[in-house]
């Protein structure tokens, strides 16, 4: 029991220290400010029509337990899915394996840590949200429980499935991070798609809104019995520019039957782990050497006419075009070989599937499926302990950084490639440029998160994020041009990457001047 409870404390302490967990708080707590927004902002998280609930306890405490399940479900995933990867690297994996705890006790450990990260940024956006209330106070009386309620039923469950569900898939693409990813994105994307808000689906909900929304919406429907104009609308939406109307929400009494919903979903987690323990490698390594031996015979040849002068002389080359090239290999190789299979069937269907969808929809997940070998660009020096090495060579500023960045950027136009000649042939420019500075942009932007952070956690974080949000058109997310069309776009896209690829060439100064 000791031994449990050790390995659930080191395991919280190491990330909760981390620059990635850091940051990550800092954007949630930016999160949860915004789930609530005031009532002459120009955007809503959840509406129904032309309504929204007054300001009461109920409506801001359900409101953020809802947002708050369906972002750290979002982010959580990249967030802790890699705990057992890190033992392994810093070989306590194989320290533990020499113990007598039990493969289900270690891994519920670490499901257990998960956990508790969540739950840590969960905790916060809480208070936040109790803060907003005494903030957008409108007369309304403080009800601690119609805040403890939503997070404990609905919060709660959706966090610690996530955190089982992060170990199964560490268990079983344990050398794979990036099939991790992948997965786990399209996996998001069918869960929340199958999302109807219909009663039929509200104990099969994941995240556990669809039963609040429903609930919702028939109160707009009491309100307004002959308006067609109801439909709900859950996430950021923006543009609205008129006034909403509002309506008294005074929470719901879930019943029984979703409370074990709710229940069987943290025990679905549980279940995970007990079927993650059953096929855990356990830090075993299977890979066996087999030693060869084969007779070498070494052939002596003496030539007396050879001279010196006539063999070529070595002259150094100090060019950038070679380095260029290693690490635009080091790119292609990274990985497993058939995810290039994915790729080519994304790159055919930039070339045929109806232009909007390719630019809107293939595009993003195309480039997505490229997170890990853009988020290793200027950190995998770390990982394979060669940063001194590559810090102390020829200029490593201007040959050996910038060949990092101008092969990421060479990657993303080349797989945009497709789409770029067919906006070519309609002779659309803007497009074009706004296209190939969207490649740049993500790129400078995994540079910018690598330095700052000095993993690849956070830019897997943030670029999921931005993927997803963009998939569901999120205007001011877009930054490959797929929805504005304008000069002053491209002048702002530009901008922004001249500022990111600036603090990431004194980020490196100041690392080499260390």
């Amino acid at each position: 029991m000791k031994n449990f409870v050790l390995i659930i404390a080191s395991d919280y302490r190491q990330r909760t220290r981390s620059y990635a967990f850091l940051i990550t708080l800092c954007i949630s707590l930016a999160a949860g400010y915004s789930f609530i927004p005031s009532l002459d902002a120009n955007y809503s998280t959840i509406r129904i029509g032309e309504y929204i609930g007054n300001y009461n306890s109920s409506w801001i405490g359900y409101v953020s337990a809802m947002m708050t399940s369906m972002f750290l479900s979002l982010i959580g995933f990249y967030l802790i899915n890699s705990t057992i990867k890190n033992d392994i690297t810093s070989k306590i994996g194989q320290i533990i394996s020499a113990t007598k705890i039990s493969n289900f006790e270690y891994l519920l450990s670490k499901m257990l840590s998960n956990f508790l990260v969540l739950l840590t940024i969960a905790l916060l956006v809480f208070a936040m949200s109790i803060l907003l209330f005494f903030f957008y106070n409108e007369g309304y009386s403080f009800i601690v429980l119609q805040f403890i309620k939503p997070f404990c039923i609905i919060t709660i469950p959706s966090l610690f499935f996530i955190s089982g569900l992060a170990v199964l898939f560490e268990v079983i693409f344990v050398k794979y991070s990036i099939l991790q990813n992948i997965l786990f994105f399209f996996l998001f994307i069918v869960i929340h798609a199958t999302n109807s808000g219909s009663t039929d689906y509200q104990y099969l909900d994941m995240s556990g809104t669809q039963i609040v929304t429903h609930k919702m919406e028939e109160t707009v429907k009491n309100i307004t019995p002959n308006s067609n104009d109801i439909d709900l609308s859950i996430g950021y939406i923006l543009g609205n520019t008129s006034t909403p109307q509002q309506f008294d929400f005074k929470g719901i009494e879930f019943p029984k039957k979703y409370i074990f919903s709710r229940l069987c979903w943290m025990l679905l987690g549980l279940g995970l782990i007990l079927i993650s323990s059953i096929i855990f490698h356990r830090f075993r390594n299977k890979e066996q050497l087999s030693i060869h031996k084969k007779k070498v015979t070494l052939k002596t040849t003496t030539k007396n006419d050879i001279h010196i002068s006539s063999l070529s002389k070595i002259s150094p080359s100090y060019k950038i075009k070679p380095l260029l090239l290693t690490e635009f290999k080091l790119l292609i190789r990274r990985g497993n070989k058939w995810l290039w299979l994915l790729n080519c069937i994304g790159i055919i269907g930039l070339f045929f599937a109806p232009i909007t969808i390719a630019h809107q929809m293939v595009l993003p997940v195309l480039w997505f499926l490229q997170v890990d070998r853009w988020s290793s660009l200027v950190t995998k020096e770390q990982l394979f302990n060669t940063y001194f090495f590559s810090e102390t060579s020829y200029k490593p500023l201007q040959r050996h950084f910038v060949s990092q960045v101008l092969s990421g950027i060479l990657l993303a136009i080349l797989i945009s490639l497709p789409l770029v000649i067919r906006y070519i042939f309609i002779l659309d420019y803007i497009v074009i440029l706004s296209i190939i500075l969207g490649g740049i942009l993500i790129v400078s932007f995994a540079v910018l998160l690598g330095l700052l952070s000095k993993g690849k956690k956070l830019f897997e974080i943030l670029f999921f994020l931005l993927t997803y949000m963009n998939i569901n058109k999120i205007p001011f997310t877009d930054y490959y041009g797929s929805l504005y069309h304008s000069l002053i776009y491209v002048f702002s896209l530009t901008l922004i990457i001249t500022i990111c690829l600036g603090i990431s060439y004194f980020l490196k100064i100041m690392n080499l001047n260390r």
